[in-house]
């Protein structure tokens, strides 16, 4: 039986937040929207005169500086043009005119650069993206956390086993998974190789969407095999099917009528990631052609941590200069007071399309933690996208000390976050899951049992969501926004 999203909406209202609006300029005393330029007193690299908490400690500055170097003459990963036009995309989406889905692996690994791997995560993407089209009758922004997301934050610089201390793995653009001495050593040389195997992952994604393999006007073509197994609840491979056709069918009449039919079957990706490690991003950041501005051209959308989102930090200095749209994760610690100094740090200009929040309370936390700063936010009058990642709040460790996550806690953030922003009036502009187009075995629940992870727990990192989970997921959010948008 499939999961339900309920559609109902709480009658308690959040706070206020005076406090935190007053610290605001009023509307009529702030500049102007208007594409960012170089931030005052701003370089790629004026990030290094900040305190940076996940600095990794390298062994030879030198072997640093020449890899950096390097990467500074290669050719950017992506281009101004498109990161400008996923900007557009997500000042649509502010305005509730689209819907972004952003998903994809925790941590990436050199050894997933592999045409069925990406394929995978493409087609799994695809299908929820379609799911949440006719759901919510809107188009959807598909970002992937993919291509360059190979660094990841950790709470410790160090752990031990057995008595042995080493580096944390920092992801595989710092050092590797084994715990051994040689592996876990940082080795500046890992930012060239995941460059490399950034380029391959990229030009494999464009050459799909070139292809005519992402082409939503055929989903019959497309590979509906594993909406057919058995594992997948029967409901979700009927609704998958009839969905398919029905969109066909629309998007062909519209085409035919000379409607938008067009518009809405081009299939874009975009990439992102966190913009973690800075030595790489700052290697890849160019200034526009003409202009006096910069893009972190390593990826389209970078995005801000709970461990590297403080306003004075090394993080947000970097990327206050750079005009790509950026993403920022708030846990339930965050206060309204930060949020404000966040937006004012790095979008003074309410430059459209510039600003996602990354919301990630986790299922138990929404009711308290959401409210205040949704109604802050509001308030001020700042325009940014709310998107909910249902993943990092609810993390738990089973009995045997395995990590992994409950499908039902998921579920039930999500329908919690929608309820808060029906209460203030709010808009829920999109999801952030971390997901795999594997059939692995890492998060409880979606037809996945305890004692089946230890069947194909693959992560090195965080435990993702399979195909029939994040399918099943993408219907429970489509009725969701079919509800809400009727």
């Amino acid at each position: 039986m499939m999961h339900q999203i309920t559609t109902s909406t709480p009658a308690r209202k959040s706070s206020d937040s005076e406090a935190a609006v007053e610290q605001l300029p009023s509307k009529s005393s702030r500049p102007r929207p208007r594409a960012p330029a170089r931030a005052c007193g701003w370089s790629p690299t004026s990030w290094k005169s900040k305190p940076d908490p996940q600095a990794i400690r390298y062994d030879d500055p030198a072997a640093v500086e020449r890899v950096v170097a390097r990467i500074e003459e290669l050719p950017p990963l992506v281009s101004p043009w498109e990161v400008e036009r996923l900007r557009s995309l997500i000042a649509e989406a502010q305005l509730g005119q689209r819907f972004l889905l952003q998903g994809g692996d925790c941590a990436e690994t050199m050894r997933d650069c592999r045409a069925d791997t990406i394929g995978n995560k493409l087609e799994i993407l695809l299908k929820m993206s379609l799911v949440l089209i006719v759901g919510g009758r809107k188009p959807v922004v598909r970002v992937g956390r993919f291509a360059g997301q190979y660094a990841k934050p950790r709470s410790r610089p160090t752990e031990i086993r057995g008595g042995l201390e080493l580096p944390s793995y920092f992801g595989d653009l710092v050092n590797g998974p084994a715990f051994t001495p040689e592996a876990r050593r940082p080795d500046p040389e890992r930012m060239l190789a995941c460059y490399q195997h950034a380029a391959m992952t990229l030009n494999f994604v464009r050459s799909f969407c070139a292809s005519g393999l992402a082409d939503i006007t055929r989903p019959e073509c497309w590979n509906l095999s594993f909406s057919e197994r058995e594992e997948l609840p029967s409901a979700v491979r009927e609704s998958f099917g009839a969905t398919t056709r029905q969109l066909g069918d629309a998007l062909r009449c519209m085409d035919a009528l000379g409607g938008a039919g067009s518009e809405l079957s081009r299939v874009e990706f975009f990439t992102s990631h966190e913009g973690l490690n800075l030595h790489y991003e700052s290697a890849q950041t160019r200034a526009a052609p003409d202009r006096d501005e910069y893009y972190d051209l390593t990826t389209h959308m970078p995005w801000l941590g709970e461990r590297t989102r403080a306003v004075g930090g090394a993080h947000v200095e970097y990327l206050r200069g750079i005009c790509n749209p950026i993403g920022i994760k708030l846990g339930p610690t965050v206060t309204p007071v930060e949020v404000l100094r966040l937006l004012d740090a790095l979008n003074p200009g309410e430059v459209p399309g510039r600003i996602v929040l990354i919301t990630r309370m986790g299922a138990e936390r929404v009711d308290e933690a959401l409210p205040p700063l949704l109604e802050v936010v509001k308030r001020a009058g700042r325009r940014v996208l709310w998107i909910c990642d249902p993943m990092h709040g609810n993390t738990i460790t089973t009995r045997s000390g395995v990590k992994t996550r409950e499908f039902s806690s998921i579920l039930r953030e999500i329908e919690r976050t929608y309820e808060a922003h029906a209460a203030c009036g709010t808009y829920l502009g999109g999801v952030h899951f971390e997901l795999t187009g594997d059939d692995v075995t890492e998060c409880i629940g979606g037809g996945v049992r305890e004692e089946d992870l230890s069947r194909a727990y693959e992560t090195l990192c965080d435990p993702r969501l399979n195909q029939a989970q994040a399918l099943e997921l993408a219907y429970g959010i489509a009725r969701r926004m079919r509800a809400t948008s009727s």
